[in-house]
């Protein structure tokens, strides 16, 4: 029995030591953030807390919830309960101030590396290569047209697609990996790394340009179109399909090339950067669109040397797990 109550004593003390029983305890970690753990509540039972519920009816307010300022008319003062108490932890800057996206951490944003080579191209000879060329500037073609030069809302119509085929291409090799009990070589996070850091692109520039109605439906219709497409290219060759999204890619860095210009000639408004992009890319604070656009046009020619990398991968005959995955590599 001492040593059971010692052993609760020592997991009690260890507890309190991570701020887990009461009270919040900041630890930085290696970015110099500050984490702050959540207080851990650990209820007995479901049961035991429906008997402690019926003692205490008694005493229930039975006013309604929407005349006693329900979460409609104070989110901020209501979070979302739930019995598990799942709560995230709180990270705070170098500067004290609390970090307010919760859609990235701190250690997932990065200094784009804007030395890049941005006039590397793969020229087509074999005819998967060809016809994966000419698939792409067949694309472009109707876009020009219906976007022309507005650049803001091209690039946002842009992201849409460009966030589809690593996702496609890392469910298909998960699955893959599943099914052959096989490593991926780090190609699934690759590629994924890939999808959510297109996606990002999108969530910065929605903050620029703001689409109208039917810009909306047709990245419906687009995504819904493409995303299909490529799921059953992929499936019958994914040296087209990579070889296909290098050369997307390689448009993207001409779509953002002209971008930069016409922010140079004053067509568009140099705006300040949104405050996202700042925090994701580690941008100064007097950021502007310019600075934006040239480390997104370097995540795409780094997006650009992955994919044709992976497609010469096959070209070779080999498996994507067989050469390591430039994980980070955005």
């Amino acid at each position: 029995m001492m040593m059971r109550h010692g052993g609760a004593m020592n997991t009690a003390m260890m507890f309190a030591k991570k701020g887990l029983l009461g009270g919040e305890v900041g630890v930085p970690n290696k970015w110099g953030y500050l984490v702050r753990s959540t207080p851990l509540v650990r209820k007995t039972s479901t049961f035991t807390a429906n008997l402690s519920d019926q003692k205490d009816n008694k005493n229930v307010d039975k006013t309604p919830p929407s005349s006693q300022g329900g979460a409609g008319d104070n989110k901020d003062e209501k979070g979302i309960t739930s019995y598990w108490g799942v709560q995230p932890s709180k990270i705070t800057k170098p500067d004290g101030t609390e970090w307010k996206w919760n859609c990235f951490r701190p250690w997932e944003t990065y200094k784009a590396d804007v030395t890049i080579d941005l006039t590397k191209h793969h020229k087509p000879t074999t005819f998967l290569d060809k016809m994966a060329y000419w698939t792409v500037k067949s694309l472009r073609w109707p876009t020009d047209i219906f976007f022309q030069r507005r650049y803001g809302c091209r690039a946002m119509m842009l992201e849409t697609v460009a966030a589809v085929p690593g996702m496609v291409g890392g469910m298909l090799l998960h699955c893959k990996s599943l099914r052959r009990f096989e490593q991926s070589g780090g190609w699934i996070k690759a590629l994924l790394e890939e999808a959510e850091n297109e996606r990002m692109h999108l969530m910065t520039f929605m903050e620029v340009a703001k689409p109208k109605w039917y810009e909306r439906a047709l990245v419906i219709t687009v995504q819904g179109v493409f995303f299909n497409a490529y799921f059953l290219g992929y499936l019958l060759s994914p040296k087209f399909a990579h070889r296909m999204v290098g050369y997307l890619e390689e448009e993207a860095i001409h779509s953002y090339t002209e971008f930069l210009k016409e922010l140079d000639k004053g067509n568009i408004e140099n705006v300040p950067a949104p405050a996202i992009a700042i925090d994701y890319w580690q941008l100064p604070q007097n950021s502007t669109l310019r600075d934006v656009v040239e480390v997104v046009r370097a995540d795409e020619a780094h997006h650009r040397d992955v994919n044709h990398f992976a497609s010469d991968i096959h070209y070779q005959g080999r498996e994507l797990r067989e050469a390591a995955a430039p994980i980070g590599y955005h």
